[in-house]
């Protein structure tokens, strides 16, 4: 039985209600819980009321148990997009079939142009990104791919369409650390509402995919919802579900949450649920506090003043001088990007800033930077 098919029982809808219904009590009792959390914590935990009277605590809460066990090292990753080719016809995604615009899949020499300016910025741990388009961006690409940027790659990971059991563990041979497969959103019928055409369109099929990366062996798994694309309380209950499925059933396999809010994009797509700053600092620390194994990922999706913000209360891992078009390091500004950057800040600034708040830019051996320390 896959986490498709448990999610199947539940009217989703009704998570909302979960929320909603959690008191102080409920609250203060996740709060004080020395064990494994339940998903009833996590509601209590992003709840309305849990913002409005006990986000101090959760903010000191957080720090504490980030720090206890990740120390103050934060780990830089940069993204590298392979291609804005895509086969799916996607409501909210500047990559949608349905828009416009010049498609390009990068060579080989343009990737390794890429890899260098990345390796200059200081970076060694890369993530690949594509559009999903298994037709000229699939298994032959990346199994080329691969061992090139391994050639640049201390830990590499990967941020492409779902993939078969036996692939995952094809490019694991070929030095593939990490994959990161985000659900958009766990609501079945919006689900079918934003996705209208491609093989993204097949709910079940993606949902599996972190059941696959566990069979395959695969080092780390990203898991995470789109913010604002459907009601985030809905969405956030569904991934807590999933992360604790994912705990059980592949207990060797590490898990990382990204919280992307939905950005600007080509389309003019607008956000269902909007999530506002307080409530994302709201769920990060919730996230935290469920449970402190996680690694916790913010991107440059989010402003440079909410980044430096957040820094302290609960990221394990962080891009900076990011770009979402495919070429965009060593040719900047020739191709689409897929969502507007909102910390453009160069990388020097950024770790600057993390440096003067006390915490580490880490940018080798990601796999083995983390240590437990009081």
């Amino acid at each position: 039985m896959s986490f498709f098919d448990v999610l199947s029982k539940y009217d989703v809808d009704k998570f909302k209600e979960l929320v909603d219904s959690k008191t102080d009590k409920d609250i203060e009792l996740a709060l004080a819980k020395q064990g494994a959390h339940t998903i009833d914590d996590f509601a209590a935990l992003i709840s309305e009321r849990a913002r409005t009277h006990y986000l101090d605590v959760m903010v000191q809460m957080s720090m504490q148990l980030t720090r206890k066990r990740f120390g103050r090292c934060i780990n830089m990753y940069l993204p590298l997009y392979l291609t804005n080719l895509c086969s799916n016809k996607c409501a909210y995604c500047g990559f949608s079939v349905a828009n416009k615009f010049k498609r390009v899949v990068l060579t080989l020499e343009e990737i390794e142009e890429e890899l260098q300016a990345m390796n200059k910025m200081g970076y060694t741990n890369i993530l690949l990104v594509s559009g999903e388009n298994s037709h000229k961006a699939g298994m032959p690409y990346f199994e080329q791919v691969l061992p090139l940027a391994k050639n640049y790659a201390d830990y590499l990971q990967m941020e492409v369409q779902p993939l078969e059991t036996d692939e995952y563990a094809r490019l694991k041979e070929l030095g593939l650390d990490a994959v990161s497969v985000y659900q958009e959103t766990y609501h079945p019928e919006y689900y079918k509402k934003v996705h209208l055409a491609g093989k993204k369109a097949d709910m079940r099929f993606r949902m599996e995919t972190p059941d696959r990366l566990g069979q395959a062996g695969i080092d780390k798994v990203g898991m995470g919802a789109l913010l604002g694309l459907y009601d985030w309380k809905v969405d956030l209950v569904a991934t807590a579900m999933h992360v604790l499925y994912m705990r059980d059933k592949y207990w060797k396999t590490n898990l990382s949450i990204s919280f992307p809010r939905l950005r600007p994009a080509q389309g003019g797509f607008e956000p269902h649920s909007p999530v506002s700053d307080a409530k994302l600092l709201q769920i990060i620390c919730a996230w935290r506090i469920f449970d402190n194994e996680l690694d916790l990922t913010i991107s440059t999706r989010e402003s440079a003043q909410f980044r430096d913000l957040i820094l302290p209360v609960g990221i394990t891992a962080l891009s900076a001088g990011s770009s979402t078009e495919p070429g965009g390091y060593a040719h900047k500004g020739q191709n689409l990007e897929q969502w507007t950057v909102n910390d453009a800040r160069p990388v020097d600034e950024v770790v600057k800033v993390m440096e003067e708040s006390g915490f580490d830019a880490v940018f080798h051996n990601a796999s083995t930077t983390y240590f437990k320390a009081v």
